[in-house]
């Protein structure tokens, strides 16, 4: 998954209008125009279509843990420079305060069944030996089952056969 698709869902999901998304910027000291946003929620054929950094998607999530959670006494942490699932999914865990079980609710959402000990492989460092990369499959489900959840979508009807009696 691209950062900007991240970007655009999380959008989707809650629902941001322009001034939320600069807001959430904001929140981390950092300024960022309409014009860039409207750039990064482009679909990638689009003329003016602009990739949104690793940078620039850590300080929007670290935007949204301040805005979820609330500011933090200490000082700021400095924006990774580089992202991949396992740390998207990390923030997005702490934004909205998410536990293990919680996780695997939102995966059951989307009928992905994972253990408990497959997710936490996913939140150790990098040279752990239990360490595992989140695979964009299931970070996609992860965030369709966010959708399910936070925005009140219902999931694809499953059929059900009605028996009469």
């Amino acid at each position: 998954m691209t950062n900007n698709d991240v970007l655009r869902r999380i959008r989707f999901i809650f629902d941001f209008n322009d001034l939320k998304m600069i807001a959430l910027f904001g929140l981390t000291g950092h300024q960022v125009t309409r014009e860039q946003i409207s750039d990064w929620l482009k679909k990638d054929d689009d003329p003016a279509y602009q990739g949104c950094r690793d940078t620039q998607l850590a300080i929007f999530l670290n935007g949204l843990i301040i805005d979820k959670r609330g500011k933090n006494k200490d000082p700021q942490p400095e924006p990774e420079q580089r992202l991949n699932n396992n740390s998207i999914f990390r923030k997005l865990k702490i934004a909205l305060n998410l536990q293990a079980e919680d996780i695997l609710e939102i995966l059951a959402l989307v009928h992905v069944q994972i253990s408990k000990h497959e997710l936490s492989a996913f939140f150790r460092r990098p040279g752990h030996k239990h360490y595992r990369d989140c695979n964009d499959q299931i970070f996609r489900n992860f965030l369709k089952g966010v959708q399910l959840k936070y925005r009140g979508d219902t999931p694809e009807p499953i059929s059900v056969e009605v028996l009469s009696g």
